[in-house]
């Protein structure tokens, strides 16, 4: 009987096989990967698996794998493989956030043992998610997406509603708001969530090879093309496509790929078979595409035929009041990536974040976060903020104190207004007065 799924990446063939092999003889499913980066298509909130990766591989190594699994969720079981006896590299890993640590060569038992240990915690893990889920508390898109200003709340509203549904969809936002990452809950909330999530960059495909590299190509299809090959777009089949910064796509291409979303089939280069395609495609874009329309840079039938359901990811800059939530959300999970304790951030700089701009929106956020985790200092203020009038700064700090209150305590009021010596009163009209959401509060039925 099968007990979960285990991805196993190693660039040696042989060593690659015969562990796979092996793992099967204990029951368990094993998928083989020959390099890292497709297993990053297959994790995600949803992945119900392990991951066991060689540490020493070229391209993608171990090590940067486990950081990039843990940015898309740290509860995901790691286990890191190594032929060379390294304990400080053993120590950094463990740091890290890897679930354990093997030495090559190793029993096959051991490795089984450390395996359903990890499948057992991962199980856990999401059975308490679920559980969460149907309780009405945080759940993953929650997670992911934190925030309790309304526009937030919409969003969240909107992604699960859409995520239910087959449709292809359109996400609009400013550079840095999180637009992939709405992308991945979209797909990890989905039926497709078991399927690949292929993410495409739009922008750094070079012109020459994007037909090659989006639809595959048969043997001599141009110099160079000495064996058939899938392109991206078929190897997504069954699960979803993601089209990074769509808007840069070049016009005569946008042509071709209009067919196919409409009739959802694709031809490799230097072939006349069309092949069936069963995907679900999600575009992203930074700039107005109804003004690239009337440009002349977009084709007015794509933006109409993408434009069935649209989900708009709100700046910070309308979410002021997130801020300080998303802040140290950030900092919690850089603690975590960076094998660091819990690091303090103290209120006025709370204040201050709250108060500041962020032009490069979470982007620039998580590396502010980033830089506290590592002792680094954070940007200088701007100017002009450093000049505002004392009565703006007080002000300015007075609702970062309340935003940092708020939420170090889920938004139950009674431990703010205790904390801060204010009535309920006088903590309500504070609130009201900076725009700060009341958020879920335990307090409702308190005289």
């Amino acid at each position: 009987m099968k007990e979960g799924r285990i991805l196993l990446i190693d660039d040696e063939e042989e060593m690659r096989r015969s562990s796979a092999q092996a793992l099967s003889l204990f029951g368990l499913d094993v998928a083989t990967f020959a390099s890292a980066e497709p297993v990053l298509e297959r994790v995600g909130y949803g992945f119900d698996g392990v991951v066991i990766s060689d540490i020493r591989m070229p391209g993608m190594d171990g090590m940067t794998l486990l950081q990039r699994v843990r940015e898309m969720d740290s509860e995901i079981p790691v286990i890191l493989v190594t032929g060379h006896a390294d304990v400080q590299l053993a120590v950094n890993a463990m740091h890290a956030g890897v679930y354990d640590f093997v030495e090559k060569p190793f029993a096959a038992q051991h490795l089984v043992g450390i395996i359903r240990r990890a499948l057992d915690r991962r199980s856990l893990v999401l059975e308490n998610r679920r559980l969460r889920a149907v309780a009405g508390k945080r759940d993953d898109i929650e997670a992911r997406l934190p925030g309790r200003t309304q526009a937030m709340v919409d969003l969240r509203y909107r992604l699960r509603a859409i995520a239910a549904t087959d449709a292809d969809t359109l996400i609009i936002g400013e550079t840095g708001v999180g637009k992939e990452v709405v992308a991945r809950a979209l797909h990890d909330t989905s039926a497709r969530a078991e399927k690949p999530f292929i993410a495409i960059n739009c922008a750094a495909l070079p012109e020459t090879l994007i037909e090659s590299e989006l639809f595959g190509h048969e043997a001599g299809a141009f110099p160079g093309a000495l064996r058939p090959r899938y392109g991206k777009f078929e190897h997504g089949r069954g699960g979803t496509i993601l089209l990074d910064e769509i808007g840069s796509m070049p016009f005569d291409l946008q042509a071709k790929f209009l067919r196919v979303l409409q009739e959802r089939v694709i031809t490799r280069l230097g072939s006349n078979e069309a092949v069936p395609l069963d995907v679900r495609f999600i575009a992203t874009s930074k700039v107005d595409l109804e003004t690239e329309v009337a440009r002349g840079r977009f084709r007015p039938d794509l933006l109409y035929r993408l434009n069935v359901a649209t989900i708009h990811v709100p700046a910070l800059a309308q979410r002021q009041a997130d801020i300080p939530l998303l802040f140290l959300q950030l900092v919690r999970e850089a603690a975590a990536r960076y094998g660091r304790s819990d690091v303090e951030v103290r209120p006025e700089m709370i204040s201050r974040i709250g108060s500041r701009a962020w032009p490069g929106n979470v982007r620039e956020l998580r590396n502010a976060a980033d830089r506290l985790v590592l002792g680094l200092d954070l940007q200088p203020e701007d100017t002009a903020e450093q000049n505002q009038k004392l009565a703006d700064r007080v002000a300015a700090y007075e609702r970062g104190l309340i935003a940092s209150a708020l939420a170090a305590h889920g938004g139950s009021l009674r431990p703010v207004y205790e904390m801060l010596g204010v009535s309920r009163k006088t903590l309500y009209e504070k609130m009201q007065k900076y725009g700060l959401e009341k958020g879920r509060s335990d307090d409702e039925d308190e005289a």
